[in-house]
């Protein structure tokens, strides 16, 4: 029998404490209300592009902001966001112990003194504050109900391993080991920009607590601006790159130490046994994984279809009858129909992952267990400052990407102008057509994730590169622009939202009356 590597021990160690019950009362809800929670839930986070793994944390910063817009508190806004969150089943009936309502509560004041205290300290914008105190409240929050998290001892793992397989050869230690925790958390955990604030901001002033608020509130500036240049770190996408084209196999090993929890030493002690729950792992992986992008691509169709509708027939419409007389019905549908129909195209055509996938990983995973140390690859050897491109060289560079750019865009136009396609909605056309290739590309990622890869380049990567990329990337800058900007969803959260969950709360209060009512006949 293999035996485990120092890191691994301590690894499975963790995977085998198991938490203490708890036997305090729970947050319980109505059923058929969590069923139409659930159902609004399902339709307004399809409208905001997000990754599954912050979904949660972003709701919570959404029922924040709209509690505390008029000037809630710990009190009154800890036990509506709990049920809420219960209601729309981020987490099932009666799991979260009432207790938990207290600590929120306890969480949400503090970081509502600690923002007013930097704002009496420094003079950095009240908008970049708000939102700082907004994403390290809602990640607090997110770990006060999922407390010991299993991601967070892989996550830390994972760090333990590359820090020692990545070097900056002209910046510190602790430049590289922050950059290194950065892009493991990006990678693994697949953490937002709240996230890795979150963590960052943990790393310097430690748990926030009453008697730090002072001593965090005076050094909050200098922090903030060591974090946010942390983000614009040069080298940081070669290290994001290396370290995610590694996760695969941790990913699974995960899984598998979740599924045994508690018995996790046993597991790993029979190699055979392991094997064999390693493979299962890989498949279930593989269906969820399909799952995942199916729920993808509805969601991005929703996103893009309502969006580009109410677009197309409010700007495109008008604009055509203001300039030409009539509204061309014709180009609008094209205009409207042909994002959604690229999406459904593009989930057809994911590919699928074979057997010998799973025993690669499985190899991986044997190596990361009984190796000593853990070899996953070539070291990683980067420069803070990578070598300046000769400027001659860089001009042709530009020109040969502003060339693919017009001769990718080039050819849309010309099809269009066949089709009698008027310019300004040429212009639309493109203008969604670079999100569906941004939004397709983020799922056809989603769809190799579990594929171990050879990173040799072959004539397809290539082509791919040279006339799709491009397009990608405005679609990438436009994406990100409509989500912050995005009027609709502004529409939902203080308009639509807020009397929509009052009826909510007002039908589970009538109900629990009804029930009572009913209990006195008994």
């Amino acid at each position: 029998m293999a035996t485990l590597n120092k890191l691994s021990t301590a690894l499975v160690a963790a995977y085998d404490r198991t938490a203490a019950p708890n036997y305090d009362r729970t947050v319980s809800v109505n059923p058929l209300v969590a069923e139409l929670a659930t159902w609004y839930e399902k339709f307004r986070t399809a409208m905001d592009y997000r990754e599954d793994e912050v979904i949660l944390r972003s709701t919570i910063e959404r029922i924040l902001k709209r509690r505390l817009i008029l000037g809630g508190n710990g009190k009154t806004v800890a036990a509506p966001l709990i049920r809420e969150l219960v209601w729309a089943r981020y987490f099932p009936d009666s799991s979260i112990p009432e207790s938990q309502v207290t600590k929120v509560a306890e969480a949400i004041d503090l970081y509502l003194k600690l923002e007013e205290k930097i704002h009496k300290a420094h003079s950095l914008n009240k908008g970049v504050i708000n939102e700082w105190m907004m994403h390290l409240l809602s990640s607090e929050i997110e770990h006060l109900l999922k407390p010991n998290d299993p991601k967070d001892v892989m996550s830390n793992f994972i760090f333990r391993i590359f820090k020692d397989l990545v070097s900056i050869s002209d910046d510190t230690e602790e430049v590289r080991d922050l950059q290194v925790f950065i892009a493991v958390r990006r990678a693994y955990a697949s953490d937002d920009l709240a996230f890795l604030r979150y963590h960052l901001f943990i790393q310097y002033f430690g748990v926030l607590s009453e008697e730090k608020l002072e001593k965090i509130a005076e050094h909050f500036l200098t922090a903030y601006r060591q974090i946010e240049q942390q983000f614009k770190y040069p080298a940081k996408d070669k290290i994001h790159t290396y370290i995610k084209d590694r996760t695969i196999p941790f990913l699974i090993l995960d899984d598998v130490l979740r599924k045994h929890r508690g018995k996790a030493y046993g597991l790993v002690s029979n190699e055979e046994y392991l094997s064999s729950e390693v493979l299962a792992a890989c498949n279930a992986r593989y269906k969820s994984t399909a799952g995942k992008v199916r729920r993808a691509i509805v969601r991005s169709v929703i996103f893009i279809f309502v969006t580009k509708a109410i677009f197309a027939l409010f700007v495109e419409g008008a604009f055509e009858r203001l300039f030409y007389g009539r509204t061309y019905w014709a180009s609008i549908i094209v205009n409207i129909m042909t994002p959604p129909i690229l999406m459904i195209i593009v989930g057809l055509l994911m590919p699928s992952p074979s057997r010998e996938n799973s025993y690669r990983i499985l190899r991986k995973i044997n190596t990361i267990l009984y190796g000593e140390p853990a070899q996953l690859g070539t070291p990683l050897i980067v420069k803070k400052r990578p070598n300046k491109i000769d400027p001659l060289l860089w001009f042709v560079f530009a020109l040969l990407w502003l060339a693919t750019a017009a001769l990718s865009f080039g050819a849309v136009i010309f099809i269009l102008t066949k089709l009698g396609v008027n310019p300004f909605s040429q212009g639309v056309f493109i203008f969604f057509l670079a999100i569906v290739s941004f939004v397709s590309y983020r799922i056809n990622r989603t769809a190799h994730k579990y594929i171990l890869k050879d990173k040799k380049e072959n004539l397809g990567s290539l082509v791919f590169d040279f006339f799709f990329m491009p397009l990608i990337q405005i679609g990438r800058r436009l994406t990100l622009t409509m989500t912050q900007i995005n009027i609709f969803l502004y529409i939902f959260d203080f308009i639509i939202e807020t009397p929509f969950k009052g009826i909510f709360a007002f039908f589970e209060q009538w109900f629990s009356f009804l029930r009572s009512q009913r209990e006195k006949l008994d």
